[in-house]
């Protein structure tokens, strides 16, 4: 049985030199952005569009699991931040929801993969709150391990084609400042350990399956410029010695000790390193704030 472990005093522990703020960017995608702009490769470029589906839907439920709970957090840091975390995921799903327009008009299968996320996500709905709010913390986990591993690595940002890196480096950035919300949510709201184990486990392999799975449509719909070499380069630059998504596995671990904080690993830095960067790309219209007010 999963077991409850409430903390009504859990008090928020994101650094005091990271402030979560929402910002609209106001990307466009055209035809100045290539067919396969990681790395030029066919598999890695589908990897990430299909990632790109995934988060209009995905952080909106992100967003409702911990909604549901904001009443019932007590300290003013923690609904601040809670504030930021709806606004800043909001900003999310509009950016990629034009990102997944270009690569909609590319022929990609978009819309027939938002429908089978849509009935993937409408199963979890039914779990009881607080196993969503777990799901949610699992993913987070996961979408913090790639956007620090993004922010690190510059061998992966440089084989970005420069029309989408901002994007993904922006992102990458936002998830880094609002990474402990959630967990602080989770505890303060009585999550026990179990359920964050678990449900770390169980979201990791579903969300390997359904990213595998839309990965594959696209491949499939796009088969003509398949070619064993690009998959299997593309295979070894995400799971071989120091790939992508193989070197997170030890911060993936880390998320199982009892004790565990998403900011144990204090990589503020990082935030403060390309936040001037990507201020650069704003559109006009939004350099003085969004237009668009969140709760």
């Amino acid at each position: 049985m999963l077991t409850t472990s409430r903390s009504n005093n859990t008090k928020t522990r994101t650094p005091g030199n990271v402030s979560i703020k929402p910002q609209r960017m106001g990307f466009e995608f055209d035809a100045k952005t290539p067919r396969y702009w990681l790395d030029n490769s066919y598999i890695l470029s589908h990897t990430m569009n299909a990632l790109s589906v995934l988060f209009p839907q995905g952080e909106q439920f992100f967003v409702d699991s911990v909604r549901y709970y904001r009443d019932q957090i007590t300290d003013p840091k923690m609904k601040e931040e809670v504030r930021g975390f709806i606004g800043q995921e909001a900003m999310h799903s509009l950016e990629h929801i034009s990102m997944n327009q270009h690569v909609r008009d590319q022929g990609m299968p978009v819309e027939a993969l938002e429908k089978q996320l849509s009935v993937i996500l409408g199963i979890a709905k039914k779990l009881p709150k607080r196993h969503q709010l777990a799901i949610t913390c699992g993913l987070e986990h996961l979408t913090a391990m790639m956007a620090d591993m993004l922010l690190e690595r510059d061998d992966i940002r440089d084989d970005m084609h420069e029309s989408m890196r901002t994007i993904w480096v922006w992102h990458a950035i936002e998830e880094t400042e609002h990474k402990g919300v959630t967990f602080d949510v989770f505890q303060q709201v009585g999550g026990s350990y179990a359920e964050r184990a678990f449900y770390l486990v169980f979201v990791t392999a579903a969300l390997g399956v359904v990213a595998s799975a839309f990965t594959s449509q696209m491949m499939l719909k796009d088969r003509k410029q398949f070619s064993f070499k690009d998959a299997g380069k593309g295979l070894w630059r995400m799971w071989g010695k120091n790939g992508a998504f193989s070197s997170l596995v030890p911060t993936w671990l880390e998320y199982f000790k009892p004790g565990f904080h998403p900011w144990d690993h204090d990589n503020s830095q990082l935030i403060e390193d390309f936040k001037a960067q990507v201020s650069e790309h704003i559109a006009p219209e939004y350099r003085k704030g969004n237009r668009r007010a969140l709760n």
